[in-house]
């Protein structure tokens, strides 16, 4: 009877109170459900006011316009980059359940700050009386400033902690052992980008418009209440949930084997120092666990040998001793880097759309019927788009893949990001024709220098927002599903935030490209490509088409590492927690 409740038991796994999870009564679609719920409230939250950020920040921080996006740009990215802290702690020290509540209680704080710097006219700069130039708007000073910074960061931390937790926490429901239990993983990966998307629809339609037109203490309030509402919601489904046992920082591991393979590089190669693949009869030991370790982790995989290095029978110092498994897992997060690095241009794409795609839609006619829509609800486009692509996708293209393919995943996902990365390069191009179009019709009617709006619909941006939906659904969920499921089990909440981290140095590079190109065609033109205040005097068409190629050269980058890549699973002797999937 023991040892058939012994076999009930989720080796690695807990449950809330710290006892060990049992199969059947943890985990699962129900545990991942919650998750699912929580992940719509927190987009909402943050989104509600990202989105609409650099309107606040003008109008009534009166910071000027270039200043005000640059704030949303860095804040957007801190907010992103600091996914890796929450998803390192997550693993090292504290459970994803922890660094989740903990997160959130952080973005609540940094929201409550906002919301009374919003609602108190005494804690924000006076309004401006007037719009000439002899009396200028007041821009924040002193302690306001330092209030709405505080108040911001907070809310990236926050923010960074839940997007480093959440997704692995998720995740972690399924029993990846079985058919089954992958299959419901990767159905749950889609679904969370669903529901990022759901999130996202209610915050740029309904809180933007409370944001415009009750006031903003109304849109913080809301957000501040929605972060409230998740905590009690995730804190029901803790009966159900399992949650892995940190296991120490990884990035020690890493670091560890990186310094012995370069010592025992360096110090004079004798026979007494030999990689331990000379090894070929194990030694037993009394612990079966210890014994079936070294009788299958007795040699170092061939790729990247120059790690095997770090595994000696008498190491340079008892700290630098490392084992084959310890060495494996550094080489599977070296070969997911370059594959890691090749999302970063599709995210600067996203992160152009933001910006100059409404200001495209600005100029030209947004009328639908009777209704007149703000631009600053463009971005409805591609959420919607991706709530009707991921259902499809999961119930519809997936299963006819997996009867093509004969494979239990269908696409894999490797392929996923590579489709994801062609829809980039189409999107880029569509983006370039559509705004050749556009200038066409301001200039054919003389409408160049003019500042009312082109008679041209703005639907025809929507179709770049189309094509660059479909990419960022097929390209972040296969992401975050690679990470997980190719990272070592120490480290999957770290490596899950890469796709997170991915999306910061792709705002990041975004503004990086748009002041090189500026500096360049500045010093050869005379006028920079995209500078003034007349959008119909850029060469945005040109720029579009230089992120067009940018994305080709990228995505044939690409396809050098992935037509490399091994899965886990595949071609290793390394045989922790393997999933039968193909190249």
């Amino acid at each position: 009877m023991d040892e058939a409740h012994h076999l009930d038991i989720w080796e690695g796994y807990v449950d809330w109170r710290n006892r060990p999870a049992i199969r059947g009564c943890h985990g699962g679609m129900l545990a991942a459900s919650f998750v699912l719920v929580v992940e719509i409230l927190e987009n909402l939250a943050f989104l509600a006011n990202a989105s609409n950020l650099v309107l606040y920040l003008s109008k009534f921080m009166h910071f000027s316009p270039s200043t005000s996006s640059n704030i949303v740009t860095n804040f957007m990215g801190t907010a992103f980059l600091l996914a890796l802290l929450g998803g390192f702690l997550a693993d090292a020290y504290f459970t994803t359940y922890c660094i989740y509540l903990i997160s959130a209680a952080i973005e609540f704080m940094g929201l409550l700050i906002l919301t009374i710097q919003a609602q108190i006219p005494s804690l924000k700069p006076p309004t401006c009386l007037s719009v000439t130039t002899q009396s200028p708007c007041q821009e924040v000073l002193g302690g306001k400033t330092v209030m709405l910074f505080a108040g911001l960061y907070l809310v990236a931390l926050g923010v960074g902690g839940i997007k480093g937790s959440l997704p692995p926490h998720g995740a972690e429901q399924f029993d990846e052992t079985t058919q089954q239990g992958r299959k419901q993983r990767s159905a749950f990966f889609n679904y969370y980008v669903f529901c990022l998307s759901c999130g996202a629809l209610v915050a740029v339609t309904f809180v933007v418009w409370i944001e415009d037109n009750k006031g903003w203490q109304w849109g913080f309030g809301i957000s501040t209440a929605t972060i409230l509402i998740s905590i009690p919601l995730f804190l029901l489904g803790s009966p159900k949930y399992r949650t892995k046992i940190p296991a120490g920082s990884p990035i020690t591991t890493m670091f560890k084997v990186m310094t012995a393979a370069i010592c025992n590089a360096c110090i004079a190669r004798n026979p007494s120092n030999a990689v331990t693949n000379m090894a070929i009869t194990p030694s037993y030991t009394n612990n079966p666990s210890e014994r079936e370790e070294k009788m299958t982790s007795q040699t170092p995989s061939e790729s990247l040998k120059f790690l095997n290095r770090a595994v000696t029978i008498r190491p340079v110092h008892p700290m630098l001793k490392c084992t084959v498994k310890q060495v494996e897992e550094v080489k599977i997060v070296l070969k997911i880097l370059p594959i890691l690095m090749s999302t970063i241009m599709l995210n600067c794409c996203l992160a152009q759309l933001s910006t100059f795609s409404v200001q495209q839609a600005a100029t030209m006619n947004t009328q639908l019927g009777s209704f007149k829509v703000p631009p600053a609800s463009l971005p409805v486009f591609p959420v919607l788009f991706i709530m009707i692509l991921a259902p499809v996708y999961n119930h519809a293209i997936v299963p006819f893949a997996r009867k093509i393919t004969k494979t239990e995943m269908g696409i894999t996902h490797l392929q996923r990001i590579g489709i994801g990365l062609i829809l980039s390069v189409i999107a880029m191009a569509v983006a370039a024709v559509v705004e050749i179009k556009r200038k066409n019709v301001a200039a054919k009617y003389g409408l160049l220098d003019s500042a009312e709006p082109l008679p041209i619909t703005f639907l025809w941006v929507a179709l770049q927002y189309l094509f660059l939906g479909s990419a960022d659904l097929f390209t972040l969920a296969g992401m975050m599903e690679f990470f997980f499921t190719e990272a070592p089990m120490s480290m999957r909440s770290l490596a899950t935030a890469l796709s997170w981290a991915s999306l910061a140095m792709g705002y990041y590079l975004s503004s990086v490209l748009v002041s090189i190109v500026n500096d360049v065609t500045g010093a050869y033109r005379h006028t920079p490509w995209l500078f003034g205040d007349n959008l119909n005097h850029y060469h945005l068409e040109r720029f579009y088409w230089l992120m067009c190629v940018l994305s080709g050269l990228n995505f044939l980058y690409y396809l050098l590492w992935a037509s490399r890549y091994k899965y886990r699973s595949t071609g290793s002797d390394f045989k922790e927690n393997q999933n039968p999937t193909t190249l």
